[in-house]
């Protein structure tokens, strides 16, 4: 008999979205994680780990950084770090995984699309997309309003199921490699802007003019409005395609959400204060990990590309020597906190 075989568990892995952005704003306020004792946690990480792998894109994708490196871990197709962006770009099935968090089970031999209902703000010059966390929509009023435009849809053969206040959940043949833009890439910008102009698109705009017309003067928008509320005049359509073989994230991943709410909102005072919140809480749980030498793994995304730190090799003697003489000089390292956030 041969002894078992060892098993080396994978590390822990921990995908950090939103840790910055290109908007004037964030610039603005990016200075403000360098200032002396702000993000002691990610400070130490910084100087333990290395980077690893690095996903590169831009800010003009349709997929999210963070869209890819988490797909990338379910393993579906394209979203590896040595793939062409451009080959999965806006064609990851993220509606599959959300009806999975839902509890909907979705047809499998069917193309599926999330529908997220939103209001889109009318502007002077342009329109903006209001993140659909901030609406407020109860889940009497978000099934109000999906057999309202139920009609428009199955007229035109396609079937919908609800899922969630913020999430209803399409399926037609149409949205077969149609690529769309992350709803995480509209909020906040001009919708008209990521609204592609691939032919398998011209029915979604249609729909989203009919639905407009129809929910213009709704009772539901109606009462919304009388209240002070943000009505739901449109939707966004996102995440299409079949559901894929493996909807779970791997359990030694970790996906941590807590700047995406302020960095779409550019409320930066809120965004630094939730950095502070990661830093004293998951950033401390990964330095303990450390402590205890396991292996862990640090992804950072913004809106452009991605960072994945992992443990560093062993100092030099040199590199030891240099680092003992700043302490006992009183001289701090020169790399500051914010040196590889920048280039997210």
């Amino acid at each position: 008999m041969h002894p078992p075989s060892s098993v080396v568990a994978a590390p822990r892995h921990w995908v950090l979205p939103f840790a910055a952005s290109l908007s004037e704003p964030c610039q603005h306020a990016l200075p403000h994680l360098n200032a002396e004792g702000t993000l002691p946690h990610l400070r130490r990480l910084l100087g333990a780990l290395q980077v690893s792998q690095r996903l590169l894109g831009d800010e003009y994708a349709l997929s999210m950084p963070h869209e890819r490196v988490l797909a990338a871990e379910m393993g579906w197709p394209g979203a590896v770090a040595d793939s062409n962006p451009a080959d999965a770009d806006g064609l990851l099935p993220w509606a599959a995984w959300w009806a999975a968090q839902d509890g909907v089970s979705l047809d499998p031999a069917q193309c599926w699309g999330l529908l997220s209902p939103g209001h889109w703000l009318m502007g002077r010059d342009h329109l903006t997309l209001l993140d659909p966390a901030t609406l407020g929509l109860s889940e009497d009023e978000s099934r109000t309003l999906l057999e309202a435009v139920r009609p428009l849809f199955e007229e035109d053969g396609w079937t919908l199921q609800w899922g969630a206040a913020q999430r209803w959940y399409a399926a037609h043949p149409s949205l077969q490699d149609l690529p769309t833009a992350s709803l995480d890439r509209v909020i906040g910008r001009n919708p008209d802007l990521w609204l592609t102009d691939h032919p398998q698109a011209r029915m979604v705009r249609r729909l989203q003019s009919e639905v407009q017309m129809l929910l213009y003067q709704h009772p539901l928008n109606e009462a919304r409005e009388a209240a002070g509320l943000a009505t739901v005049n449109s939707f966004w359509l996102s995440g299409c395609g079949q559901p894929p073989a493996n909807t779970a994230l791997p359990a030694p991943v970790q996906w941590v959400n807590d700047l995406r709410a302020p960095l779409l909102a550019d409320d930066m005072p809120l965004w630094l204060e939730a950095w502070q919140h990661v830093d004293a809480t998951v950033l401390k749980d990964i330095c303990t990990a450390l402590d205890a030498r396991e292996a862990v793994k640090l992804t950072l995304c913004g809106e452009r590309h991605a960072v994945t730190l992992t443990l560093a090799a062993a100092p030099s003697l040199g590199a030891r020597l240099g680092r003992a003489l700043r302490q006992l000089t009183g001289r701090p390292d020169t790399a500051r906190v914010t040196d590889l956030l920048e280039t997210l």
